[in-house]
C-alpha cells in the first residue's frame, strides 16, 4: 500500500490560445477590409471603363519634383 496520492498539479490558467485566436480573427477582418477596398476601387475602373471613358485612371501628382 502505497501513501495517499499527492495532486496532480496543474498548469497555470494562460490566456495565450485566446490572444492568439483574437490576434488571427483581427488580422482576418483587416485583411477583408483591405481586400474591400482595393476590389471596389477595381470595381469602379472597370466600370468607368466599360461606360466607354478614357481618362478613367487616376493621375498620380505626389512623384513631382
Amino acid at each position: 500500500m502505497s501513501g495517499p496520492e499527492s495532486p496532480r498539479e496543474e498548469p497555470p490558467d494562460t490566456r495565450r490560445g485566446a490572444l492568439i485566436g483574437l490576434l488571427v480573427i483581427l488580422a482576418l477582418i483587416v485583411g477583408g477590409l483591405i481586400l474591400t477596398h482595393v476590389l471596389r476601387r477595381e470595381s469602379q475602373l472597370q466600370d468607368c471603363v466599360m461606360s466607354g471613358r478614357t481618362n478613367c485612371a487616376p493621375i498620380d501628382t505626389s512623384a513631382g519634383r
